[in-house]
């Protein structure tokens, strides 16, 4: 195992879409997210609850894909470092670290995962001014994770845990599909960053932590009577015992209602295997529909239309 770790968390998803104005109408509106800036097609979103500048950046396209996922580092050396490692593991660079032109600044450089995903890690971005969010205030407090899909899910674990310093959490498994999900983490919490088994290069989905479960509740709700569809939910997960209420974004692509990520105890955790084919696996209180191949696969999305030059 790697004592090189150097991303601290999850800073943001960054997304591109056809309906630029529709899908800044959603996050803004329907999911709870602060618009605090906006220039040129470009849109970012930020939590209320969250020191981060944004969370989500909305980029207008032609076509739909996920730009990119973005993790914090725990200092400038950290992330000239992890520049060398990869350099010499000869993964694809697309920049030199420098000072980051994106709002808070910051010192940072991306890359390619083995996917052709575009990976940004920085560190010292100016903190957001934010607030403690009240009881019964319905909107996201931080973005909790962000879950890929890989035809390749294996490789890509590996890729993750070697060079960025991730340890695996818990597996979901099938007895007829072998290994479905690992997850990971890079701080005491379950998980940050999740790789699913999928047909193609894809968001999974993204996930945003509420207040509470009544807050949880409320923003489901929220969401419904906005006609927003939900796809799977509100039911409670085994490996991570989390909440979750999924969603279609006006294209597509699964966002998650979620609170209480269980925190771990690193240094006493051993990871585990958890059976999809086990009702409790799923959802522990029995609220939502039974995992079903109808439900797995909307969270499939639209194959990611990869970068063949660096991304804006």
């Amino acid at each position: 195992m790697t004592t090189f770790q150097p991303i601290t968390h999850l800073r943001h998803v960054d997304l591109a879409v056809p309906d630029f104005d529709r899908q800044r109408a959603f996050y803004g509106t329907t999911w709870g997210l602060t618009e605090v800036a906006n220039d040129s097609g470009i849109a970012f979103f930020a939590a209320e609850g969250s020191p981060e500048q944004y969370i989500v950046r909305i980029r207008k396209d032609e076509r739909k894909r996920m730009d990119l996922v973005a993790f914090g580092a725990v200092s400038p050396a950290a992330v000239d470092e992890l520049h060398v490692r990869l350099g010499r593991a000869g993964i694809q660079l697309i920049s030199e670290p420098g000072v980051m032109d994106t709002p808070g600044g910051g010192y940072g450089f991306r890359f390619f995962d083995p996917d052709g995903r575009v990976v940004e890690v920085s560190a010292d971005v100016e903190t957001r001014v934010h607030r403690k969010i009240e009881e019964r205030e319905a909107i996201p407090v931080r973005l909790s994770h962000c879950v890929v899909n890989s035809q390749d899910p294996e490789g890509l674990r590996d890729f993750y845990v070697e060079h960025l310093g991730f340890r695996l959490t818990d597996t979901l498994y099938s007895t007829h599909m072998g290994d479905l999900m690992y997850f990971l983490r890079c701080s005491p919490l379950h998980h940050s960053f999740a790789i699913a088994r999928g047909p193609h290069v894809s968001l999974h989905h993204a996930s945003f932590e509420m207040r509470g479960v009544e807050e949880y509740m409320r923003g489901t709700g929220r969401a419904l009577r906005a006609g927003t569809r939900l796809t799977w939910g509100p039911g409670r997960h085994l490996a991570g015992d989390n909440t979750f209420s999924y969603f279609h974004d006006p294209h597509g692509n699964t966002v998650e209602y979620t609170t209480e990520l269980a925190v771990l105890e690193e240094d006493l955790w051993h990871p585990g295997r958890h059976d999809v084919d086990d009702p409790i696996t799923q959802d522990q209180w029995g609220t939502a529909d039974p995992m079903s191949e109808s439900v797995a696969k909307e969270q499939f999305n639209d194959p990611d239309v990869l970068f063949s030059a660096p991304p804006v």
